[in-house]
């Protein structure tokens, strides 16, 4: 099959690294990739929202089957504008995608499907907002509605910060992304993501993870994209993920189908566990940013084939294999992220690192300059992850190949995996 993967970060890189190793790939390509993704496949310059151009060169390429990963052209229609060209695609319509696209659509599925969630409301008058926000005893959370590049979201520790916060976002802090606003009550519990490839009507489960939002050690900072995962997140016990298959995937798929909305990728569902169970905290349309890299360094199974099946109906009959060991990612990003990440700068010495027993490294914002060289060209940069049969071993192994890295323009936080291994 000749296959293309859109997008630029790791995620992209660590599925084009699985494809790759498919006995089904005769050819892959990525748009626009990045400067470690060209080792796995052929990078093209089109950008991720520029889909007439995604459409064109799929068919000037014959290219077999699409898999999208970033989620602004799977909102803006990208899916929807390849199958109506013919071309298969892992990844959901645009009316399926405003389960990501529109927080406060998420929210009211939610609520008209009886999938366990935070109270709620929307709003587009500051006003209104700041007196419903005054019902619930801080923190409070408030939510730009549209994408807001994983940075929408916003925990206020006093109700001046809340009025303050949703002042800002109505009044244009996010664009049209925050013209609308959600908010509502901070949920208290431990938190996790979780993943099911979805055909429409079956949802198959993958494994768990749990990712780290803020920029600092010990969860401080502001939120970022993502800092680091690993898989699997202990929090995720049998119990709790047939939980959150009862109460929130399998009712949340026959709900957008009932709704003309039938979902076809993959559902990634951000999870509350609270005293009361497992809460929803929201939904994405793809893959998260860094757990599929974890997630992808677990998988046994051929990955395209379930790909396949999510696309063209077939997930009920359907299994994966995965390794029982710990996988785990530490994001190195370029100084100043999240606020103004420095790009440009000259990172060496990647082989050494890659050299490490059971290590893997996904680039992220990287590109060649004109000596060769790797340089930082975004906010996130490089996921340096690895596997191991504890956690402890794949940190260690994950924090031996970020030392040999010579990059005196990055950061990264040293603490990833701090749950699973207090647990312990």
């Amino acid at each position: 099959m000749r296959i293309l993967v859109v997008g630029s970060g790791g995620r992209e890189h660590a599925l084009c690294w699985k494809l790759a190793a498919s006995p089904l790939c005769d050819k892959l390509y990525c748009a626009p990739g990045n400067a470690g993704i060209a080792a796995e496949a052929e990078c093209v310059a089109i950008g991720v929202e520029d889909i007439e151009g995604l459409v064109a060169f799929s068919q000037k390429e014959a290219i077999d089957f699409v898999v999208v990963g970033p989620e602004a052209p799977l909102v803006k229609g990208l899916a929807d504008r390849l199958e109506a060209a013919g071309i298969a695609t892992f990844g959901p319509s645009a009316k399926a995608a405003e389960i990501e696209g529109s927080k406060g659509f998420m929210k009211d599925i939610a609520a008209k499907y009886g999938i366990p969630t935070a109270r709620y409301a929307r709003f587009t008058d500051a006003a209104a907002a700041k007196a419903f926000a005054r019902q619930f005893v801080p923190p409070i959370v408030i939510k730009a509605d549209g994408l807001a590049s994983g940075k929408g979201v916003v925990i206020c520790a006093t109700y001046a910060e809340a009025e303050v916060e949703i002042g800002a976002m109505i009044g244009g802090k996010f664009g049209a992304a925050s013209s609308e606003i959600v908010v509502e009550e901070f949920l208290t519990g431990e938190e996790l993501s979780f993943f099911a490839l979805v055909d429409g009507a079956h949802a198959l489960p993958l494994v768990s993870a749990q990712d780290h939002k803020q920029v600092g050690d010990g969860d401080t900072g502001p939120n970022t994209g993502g800092m680091g995962a690993y898989s699997p997140a202990p929090v995720a016990t049998p119990e709790i993920e047939a939980a959150i298959m009862q109460r929130i995937i399998r009712p949340t798929v026959a709900g957008m189908a009932e709704e003309g909305r039938p979902f076809k990728g993959v559902l990634f569902a951000g999870v509350m566990v609270t005293e009361d169970g497992p809460k929803l905290i929201e939904f994405n349309c793809r893959f998260g940013d860094p757990e599929c890299q974890a997630i992808m360094l677990r998988m046994k199974s051929d990955l395209l084939p379930a790909l396949l099946a999510a696309q063209n109906g077939t997930l009920d009959s359907f299994d994966l294999r995965w390794s029982e060991d710990t996988a785990l990612v530490a994001v190195m990003a370029a100084t100043g992220y999240p606020e103004k990440p420095q790009t440009g700068t000259v990172i060496r010495n990647l082989e050494a690192a890659a050299a490490i027993e059971n290590v893997t490294l996904f680039h992220a914002g990287t590109r060649r300059n004109a000596r060769g060289e790797f340089e930082a060209s975004g906010g996130r940069v490089l996921g340096v992850s690895a596997t191991g049969s504890s956690v402890e071993f794949a940190q260690s192994q994950v924090y031996k190949a970020v030392d040999l890295i010579d990059w005196p323009g990055g950061f990264c936080r040293r603490d990833i995996g701090w749950r699973a291994i207090g647990r312990r």
